[in-house]
């Protein structure tokens, strides 16, 4: 897959089959468009092109909203779209200048004379230009004059399997990820770098990897303790996942902690992913060290089993 900033480098395609979105997690929904222009592409001796907008459309239009959180950042959407597959992703810089074109500008410019679209195909409710003014209608009227056949995916089609990005954000937000897991067609993910923390945890048996994640947007579940898999240079270790502030010792800010079973080494300044399997119990506060320590047994055998 090639990755383009912008389209001034993007080259010119015979057959493009195009979608376009901001494909927020790549889940089950999403995967069916991707599927989609896969099946019209091989058909048809065409290339796939995702034309999809970063930052994120909502952070530049409401840059207040602080609560937005994303289920994937830009690395993690195009690591899943290259295992899918794309030919193409295109990234288009979102500003506040961008977001005032009308429809037809963007259809006719970016579409139509830079990408050289010839089928364009669309989820449900998907709409172009400056308050969202460009619907499947307005495509289909103007079908002859852009030049490139149309498709949607039908609301039925979608809604068929229920998946939303709204639905698995609220999933993660009260430690469901089982349900996230099922609407993403995977586990889901968080990635960042190991820093170092207290060393609490190595004190009473149980060394963990404090884990910073880079990016404030990207959305991390509920508080509690967690069965994940954490994957080290390629290699996946059974593990659990403390997300909190940790209240038996009185911390002070939230952390993200894993505890890799049958991992001996040291882990700084590495790459960590953790893939959520389950949720455990909530984060709560014990007497001491001691009462913390026999909690940590009982998680570690009840994670486990989950894995």
């Amino acid at each position: 897959m090639k990755i383009y900033e912008g389209l001034a480098d993007f080259p010119i395609l015979n057959n493009a089959v195009v979608t376009s979105g901001t494909f927020d997690g790549v889940h089950l929904g999403h995967q069916k468009i991707l599927n989609r222009i896969k099946e019209i592409a091989q058909q048809n001796g065409g290339e796939t092109v995702l034309l999809t907008f970063w930052p994120h459309p909502r952070l530049v239009l409401f840059p207040n909203e602080h609560n937005l959180r994303l289920l994937s950042t830009f690395e993690e959407k195009a690591k899943l779209l290259r295992q899918f597959g794309i030919d193409h992703l295109v990234t288009i810089p979102f500003t506040k200048e961008f977001s005032e074109q009308s429809s037809q500008e963007f259809i006719q410019g970016t579409l139509v004379d830079k990408i050289r679209c010839k089928k364009l195909v669309i989820g449900y409710d998907h709409r172009f230009g400056k308050n969202r003014e460009g619907s499947f209608e307005f495509l289909q009227a103007n079908q002859a004059k852009f030049g490139f056949e149309l498709e949607e995916i039908s609301r039925e089609d979608v809604d068929d399997i229920g998946i939303s990005s709204t639905k698995i954000r609220n999933s993660l937000e009260v430690g469901d990820v089982k349900t996230a897991s099922a609407y993403l067609g995977r586990l889901y993910e968080l990635n960042g770098i190991v820093i170092k923390g207290q060393q609490i945890g190595r004190s009473i048996g149980f060394p963990t990897a404090n884990i910073h994640i880079p990016n404030d947007y990207k959305l991390i579940p509920k508080d509690g303790v967690y069965a994940v898999y954490a994957e080290v240079d390629g290699v996946s270790y059974k593990s659990m996942l403390n997300i909190g502030n940790r209240p038996t010792v009185d911390g002070t800010k939230k952390t993200v902690e894993a505890h890799l079973f049958d991992f001996q080494g040291d882990l700084y300044d590495r790459q960590i992913t953790i893939y959520f399997q389950a949720f455990l119990r909530d984060e709560q506060k014990f007497e001491g060290l001691e009462a913390l320590k026999s909690q940590l047994l009982l998680d570690q055998q009840h994670a486990k089993k989950l894995l």
